[in-house]
């Protein structure tokens, strides 16, 4: 069994601008533990593979495409390929994310 204790994983910046965790990469999956700090956001951007999002704690504002919406803890959102997405922090909290892409992009 492997436990990955993401407390313990230390973050970097990412290309876009965010703190992020590597929890897990391997050919099928990449999963990525994403910090926003109060107003950060990540930019519209778009990835050839299915991506969800899952809200591990915070508040903020995922857009998918033309839909925009409101995400707090324990919320998914799906992503399909090649659709823009983009994530807000918002003003009051941080904003944890697990961004999980399957198949992984090598």
């Amino acid at each position: 069994m492997k436990i990955i204790k993401m407390n313990k994983i230390e973050g970097k910046k990412n290309k876009r601008g965010v703190i992020a965790k590597e929890l897990i990469n391997h050919d099928n999956t990449k999963v990525m533990n994403l910090e926003l700090s109060p107003g950060d956001h990540v930019p519209h951007h778009k990835v050839p593979v299915d991506v969800f999002f899952y809200i591990v704690s915070g508040k903020g504002t995922i857009q998918i495409g033309e839909e925009k919406s409101v995400v707090t803890e324990k919320d998914i959102v799906l992503c399909p390929p090649n659709t823009e997405m983009a994530l807000w922090a918002d003003q009051d909290e941080d904003f944890k994310v697990l961004n999980v892409k399957t198949p992984n992009i090598k």
